[in-house]
């Protein structure tokens, strides 16, 4: 995707230190640009803290922020509430994200709050928390949690990788952290655009592979009956296209119907072309679809090969 933003903004840094900058000699100038490392002077959010949060920061807009649970103003959160056992570790990167601004036009210094919106990138651990809510988060079927222990991680992309295994494990304890007991399993949603509009049930691969061989095991059987059909009602056929009558003239035989055996003979022929070919053509697809997506050794099995749920 295309970006936005340049690489490069002084957008609401103090205009002093800019013009100062700019009186600098040319080799000043380099050094304080950021290349290779070197410290570089860029617009740097006055954070609004409370005195019992301990703010870890530096020139480069990082920050640690070891506090009480909040996700805006000092009154937000359960820390703005007064509550106890709400600890919380705010690891943010870029605050304020694309917006970042130090000063105002006219020279004065911005403040702000935590802001789970704008802010560039951040992991949230709290020990009481909403944690759904200060993200924005649809509820999906596990809906939201509110009161209890969260960790959200945020950023434009987010990747978790491991050397060997992932798991995404619920329902490990019978308490929560906050001593309630937990009464029921609860699952995982994943959820797109954050949208739960259409959340559905994930599926059982071996389930589906069992349930749809059966099924291919009856349409397999579905055409065995047409063929036992087809091949009587062949035999009816033939014999109708030869029927005759007895005359009344000294019991001769009369002759048979042209009409029944011109019809009857390009019936049979239609029968053993088309409809026999065209039956044992069913069984062999049917045949094909179940060593294609049903069979673990297919060039398109349905179940992953790697990937488990419950």
């Amino acid at each position: 995707m295309s970006n936005f933003k340049k690489a490069i903004s002084f957008k609401g840094a103090n205009k002093k230190v800019q013009d100062f900058l700019a009186q600098q000699s040319e080799m000043a100038k380099a050094a304080a640009k950021g290349i290779a490392g070197d410290k570089l002077y860029e617009p740097i959010p006055n954070f609004l803290s409370t005195p019992s949060e301990n703010v870890v920061t530096n020139e480069n807009n990082s920050w640690i922020v070891l506090g009480r649970d909040r996700n805006a103003s000092r009154m937000s959160g359960y820390g703005g509430k007064g509550d106890t056992q709400c600890a919380s570790i705010d690891i943010v990167a870029g605050r304020m994200g694309s917006e970042v601004e130090a000063f105002d036009e006219s020279g004065e210094s911005l403040f702000v709050n935590p802001s789970f919106k704008k802010d560039a990138a951040r992991i949230y651990i709290s020990q009481k928390t909403d944690i759904d809510k200060y993200f924005d988060l649809a509820a999906g079927k596990v809906g939201n949690a509110a009161s209890k222990s969260g960790i959200g991680i945020k950023a434009d992309n987010v990747r978790i990788v491991s050397r060997e295994s992932i798991k995404l494990v619920t329902t490990t304890d019978k308490k929560n952290s906050q001593g309630g007991d937990v009464k029921s399993v609860v699952g995982i949603d994943l959820i797109a655009g954050n949208d739960d509009g259409d959340l559905q049930s994930m599926v059982k691969g071996e389930n589906l592979v069992e349930g749809l061989g059966e099924l291919v095991d009856h349409l397999d059987n579905l055409t065995g009956v047409v063929d036992t059909l087809l091949m009587a009602q062949f035999e009816f056929n033939e014999a109708i296209t030869s029927h005759f009558h007895t005359s009344p003239y000294f019991a001769a035989p009369t002759t048979p119907s042209t009409v029944l055996m011109s019809k009857g003979i390009r019936t049979m022929i239609s029968h053993l072309q088309k409809t026999k070919a065209s039956l044992l053509k069913q069984k062999i697809n049917l045949g094909l679809f179940k060593q294609t997506y049903l069979t673990k050794s297919g060039g398109k099995y349905i179940n992953s090969r790697f990937n488990s749920v419950n």
